[in-house]
């Protein structure tokens, strides 16, 4: 087949994140099969207008939030003779593919924005503007695909995706795999008992309630604090720094930024716990990333999150969304060495049973059913 994917950014765009890792592996695997692939993202400074990785053509025209979906339409419709098969990604805004393509078509979705439309960070009042018109407009999108099979990643985002219209016979959960790069010599973890949080630095994925955490726990213990990940925008690593010193957190925090998987795993490794108070997630990539490496998982009680955090065996889910509930958490489960330590075994086996492997085998056996 040659396959179309739309999707608004691609993985060495900066602030690509697990939903882009996760397309490009589902790719990979229909190249390795023999299918053509080409996806069509946005441009990005720096980055080539085209180029090929890991056998899959990439194009990039347009900018990241409504421009590459103009572009997206006009690549279309003068190469609409090249493709048998069209993938619209969602990612808050899709690509509105119904509207214009008849070929047949695959929606994936990793989750639904609904309330995180309101933490965007455009000054106000554009950014209750934006937030209303995203909130009750993302339903009235999906009337669009009522009929359009969707993929997605967890059974939350499943029931989410339900709740605007498709029927679920159209929603097709595939767990997501996970990529490990084991440090090449044995990592111990660190003296000092050290917190983690990893992700982009934005307000829905819950860095600023770590942070208070971060405070509240350095009134109680010893600990260190990591934090892996760039921020959102420039104004938002302002805001953040102004919180830490807010916070006091002086000495005991440390930002890594962004760093390589290599390295990733590495710091993963050598931490106690990583913390993740996302408001949703369409599965949680990085708490099998953390589980893989022996690390535990406290976390909210978000969608998505309760799918890829077995409480009380890979890690803790919160009954409270707070960072109180978090830090309380955390200083429990290190007054309980054994405890901890069944996590740690927990979150290691957790995480053996997710392989790339399985993903892309029934992602490659639903494209081709798709295609007919």
């Amino acid at each position: 087949m040659r396959i179309l994917v739309f999707s608004w950014r691609d993985p060495k765009h900066p602030l690509a994140g697990g939903a882009e890792q996760v397309m490009h592996e589902h790719m990979k695997g229909w190249v390795k099969a023999g299918h053509e692939v080409t996806l069509f993202s946005s441009r990005f400074k720096n980055l080539p207008e085209e180029e090929t990785i890991d056998g899959i053509n990439i194009i990039r025209q347009g900018y990241q939030y409504i421009g590459v979906q103009i572009t997206g339409f006009i690549y279309f419709l003068k190469n609409r003779s090249k493709f048998d098969l069209v993938i619209d990604q969602f990612h808050g805004l899709p690509f509105f593919t119904p509207l214009y393509i008849r070929i047949p078509k695959l929606a994936v979705i990793q989750e639904t924005a609904g309330k995180v439309w309101f933490l965007n960070h455009l000054p106000w009042p554009l950014n209750w503007l934006v937030g209303i018109i995203g909130y009750f407009g993302e339903p009235l999108i999906f009337l669009l695909y009522k009929n359009i099979p969707f993929i997605t990643g967890s059974e939350s985002a499943k029931k989410d995706v339900a709740r605007f219209g498709i029927l679920l016979k159209n929603i097709f959960v595939i767990p997501h795999g996970v990529i490990v790069q084991k440090p090449l010599a044995v990592i111990q973890k660190e003296k000092k008992t050290t917190i983690v949080f990893l992700g982009v630095l934005s307000k829905d994925k819950g860095i600023e309630d770590a942070l208070k955490c971060f405070s509240l726990l350095k009134k109680r213990g010893d600990f260190q604090f990591w934090v892996i990940g760039r921020p959102e925008t420039l104004k938002y690593r302002f805001k953040i720094n102004q919180l830490v010193k807010k916070l006091k957190l002086g000495k005991s925090i440390k930002f890594w930024g962004f760093v390589s998987q290599e390295k990733k795993f590495e710091l993963l490794a050598r931490s106690h716990i990583l913390v993740n108070p996302s408001v949703r997630e369409g599965w949680g990539l990085v708490n099998i990333e953390a589980n893989s490496m022996s690390t535990p998982v406290i976390a909210y009680k978000s969608a998505g999150l309760v799918d890829s955090v077995k409480d009380d065996i890979s890690g803790i889910l919160c009954p409270q969304n707070n960072p109180q509930c978090l830090a309380e958490n955390i200083l429990t489960l290190f007054s309980d060495l054994q405890r901890f330590q069944q996590l740690q075994q927990g979150a290691l086996k957790w995480s053996q049973k997710f392989s790339w492997d399985k993903s892309n085998s029934l992602s490659l056996k639903l494209v081709q059913e798709i295609r007919g």
